[in-house]
Order: structure tokens, then sequence, then C-alpha cells
């Protein structure tokens, strides 16, 4: 259906007095930096039910996509994973009893989880509130929501506007209610908004972003751990760059501890810190990436 991969999904639940008012959210990132994000509301719910929605909308939406290309699903969310990954399977040979006898909470949805999700989407937990960019966006969704005021959302369409237009007719996002009946919404033009974004267009804006506190802040002896691991980060990219290596965006991404987004955004050269990072080639759903020292080259 498109022509973009998607690299990552970020879903998120929140609710208003558990049970109560509930939204959830979902931003969708593709290879090219660009994001689709998806949003909803129940007027009665609970925060697990929330992210449960969160899931199943991403996975609906992947299977909209007709990507065979595996993703990563980020949640905040020990419980929702947990679930997905590990408990279902026991709780359906045990008829949907956990081990005390008693039913399985949100069966309903588990039931649909369990039916979409494959062995294409990776579980990946992240710590909520900690600055994650994806995370923080699915958040500010799911809570918009949830308080009855909603927002604009950011949709993947600039790129290919017709591909966005058959996303727009082509995929529907099973809600279940709280008594279980299923209904169907359909994204119109009230909650998305078209939009080609960049997450992060400097990668000082990323770190800047995570970090709200001072570093004095900080516990001394963790202030010399972070500059540890950087040392380290150093030293695996000047290996990287030594031996020629090349490698994909998401490789990169994790060296420099940012969103992929970030990496494929910002053009085929730039500088991050010593070095000249260059877009080499494409490799089928990979773009291969060449580090350079860039003092060197001013030497030479």
């Amino acid at each position: 259906m498109s022509s973009l991969t998607i690299e990552s999904i970020y879903t998120d639940g929140a609710c208003t007095g558990n049970p109560g008012p509930g939204g959830w959210g979902v931003v969708v990132y593709y290879d090219d930096g660009s994001v689709h994000e998806l949003g909803d509301r129940s007027t009665q719910t609970t925060n697990n039910r929330m992210e449960m929605q969160a899931a199943i909308a991403a996975l609906q939406f992947l299977d909209a996509s007709g990507q065979s290309y595996p993703i990563t699903l980020f949640t905040d969310s020990e419980y929702l994973i947990n679930c997905v990954t590990k408990w279902v399977k026991s709780w359906k040979k045990k008829g949907w009893k956990k081990a005390d006898g008693k039913p399985v909470l949100n069966q309903d949805l588990l039931e649909i989880l369990d039916e979409l999700n494959s062995r294409k989407v990776r579980w990946e937990h992240v710590r909520g509130h900690a600055g994650n960019v994806g995370n923080e966006r699915c958040d500010a969704i799911a809570r918009a929501f949830a308080s009855g005021k909603g927002l604009s959302l950011k949709r993947q369409g600039d790129v290919n506007s017709n591909t966005s237009l058959s996303i727009k007719k082509e995929l529907n996002v099973t809600k279940v209610s709280e008594n279980g009946t299923n209904s169907t919404i359909i994204n119109d033009d009230t909650t998305v908004v078209d939009t080609l974004v960049t997450e992060i267009t400097m990668i000082d804006a990323s770190i800047s972003a995570t970090n709200n506190h001072d570093r004095e802040d900080i516990p001394r002896e963790v202030r010399v751990i972070q500059l540890r691991n950087l040392v380290e980060t150093l030293r695996i990219a000047d290996e990287i760059a030594e031996k020629g290596y090349l490698i994909t965006s998401s490789e990169l991404a994790d060296l420099m501890d940012v969103h992929t987004s970030a990496v494929t955004s910002r053009g085929d050269e730039w500088r991050w810190r010593n070095w000249i990072v260059s877009r080499v080639r494409r490799e089928g759903n990979q773009i291969l990436w060449e580090l350079e020292r860039g003092d060197k080259q001013e030497e030479a």
C-alpha cells in the first residue's frame, strides 16, 4: 500500500480516574522521517484497556499497510508486553483463566491482540516520562483524548498524497467497547492533519529535550558512569570509521542514542561529534551509512 517502510511504532494509553475517561495514542515512524499518528477516546475505561487499544490500532495499521518488513513496537506498559508475549498462551490453554482460577481481565482485547500479533513485531519496553520523543508524543495524544480535548494528529501523506488517501480509505481501526461490542472508527480530517515532519533536526536538540534537569542535580557517580558510557560510544564510532564498516540507520541511531528518524531526516552528509556521516547506498529496505573522522579530513 505504501512504498515507504514503517520502522517503528510507539503506543500509549491514559485514563483519568482508572476507571474513568480514557484515551490512547499511536505514533508510526517511517524510514524517510515522516510520521503518522492515531488516537481516540473512551468515556469509561481503564488505563490497561487504553494501552491495549493503542496496540490494537497500531497492529491493525501495520496489517493494513501490507508491510512484511519487521518493526519494533515500543510501549511503556510492561503489563501489555507480558500479556502479549508471555501470559496469553497459558491463559488460552486454561480457557482464559488465571492460575487462581479467576477470569482473565480484558479477554476481549487480548483475543484481538493475539490474533494481530506476529513474528514481524518486536515488542520493546520504553521507560515512560523519560524524555523519549515517541513515547512523550503518544502520551500527549492519549491524555488529550482522555480529557475530551483531542488534538490535531500528524499524518504521513505529503510524501505521497495518493498513498495517504488510500490509507485513509482502507484503514479501519477496530474499537472494543467496555461491554465487549465491536465498533469501527475510520480516520477522518477532523482528527488527522497531513504533514511531513522530522522529529529531530539537530542531535543536540534531542539531548536537551531528554534532559530536563541540570547536571548538578545528578549524583557525581552517575555522571561518571554516563561519561564512561559516552567514551565507549565514541570508541565504537572510531572503530567503525577506522575499519570502514557500513551501518544501517537503526544501528547508527542506537550509536547516537536517538530515534531513527533523527538519522534519516538529516540528509546525505552531516557531522556528528568528531565524524562526518555519509549516506552510501540503499540495500533493500536499509540505508547504509559510513563514518569518517572529520578532524582527519581537516588535517589533510
